[in-house]
């Protein structure tokens, strides 16, 4: 079984990247093998609407995204983590998203199954403590594990912790995560 964790925070060490790793390694300890993707590392444009993709599934855009698309489908589980911006998430992530659009278009256009069903997971952390924060970004993460063919099956959804590390200061959230890599696994 592989597990992938995106991480889609610019902030290296900050509070989603701790929860990310977290998981992952709750994941881990049910054996699993691992790997973590960092989105503001990688050199990805947004989608270009040139919908080349509508013919073969294929984006043409050659960057960073080109390999990651080989690891989304052979991936059994995904955990996506993002703070959030402005009520979605962050510009890196939806960056990947967007160009996703190639595996919605195989998957719904080109009614192409070739794309294995897995499980997925959202991690979200927003400074505010607004009702609706995580309105957006659910939304956008379930439609993004729809086009790569996810059950969304796990969240952690946290408000009110903003600055680098602070989530250390809450450790119930680091277990919280850690469970959540765990139950992937067996969901």
């Amino acid at each position: 079984m592989k597990i992938l964790g995106i991480m889609g925070s610019p902030r290296i060490k900050g509070n989603t990247d701790l929860l990310l790793d977290e998981a992952l390694k709750g994941a881990q300890s049910q054996g699993p093998e691992t790997e973590k993707i960092t989105a503001s590392s990688l050199k990805i444009a947004p989608c270009r609407e040139i919908y080349a993709c509508l013919k073969d599934g294929k984006c043409p855009i050659r960057d960073d995204m080109t390999a990651l698309y080989d690891k989304i489908i052979a991936a059994d589980a995904i955990i996506v983590a993002s703070p959030i911006f402005f009520y979605t998430v962050s510009p890196q992530l939806l960056s990947l998203i967007s160009r996703c659009q190639a595996l919605w278009s195989r998957k719904y256009v080109l009614k192409n199954l070739d794309i294995p069903v897995k499980r997925g997971a959202f991690i979200a952390v927003g400074a505010t403590k607004g009702l609706k924060l995580f309105d957006g970004p659910k939304l956008t993460i379930n439609y993004f594990f729809k086009a790569i063919n996810a059950e969304y099956k796990e969240e952690l959804l946290i408000r009110g912790v903003d600055k680098q590390g602070e989530i250390k200061d809450h450790p119930d959230y680091l277990v919280s995560a850690y469970t959540l890599g765990k139950r992937l696994v067996f969901s």
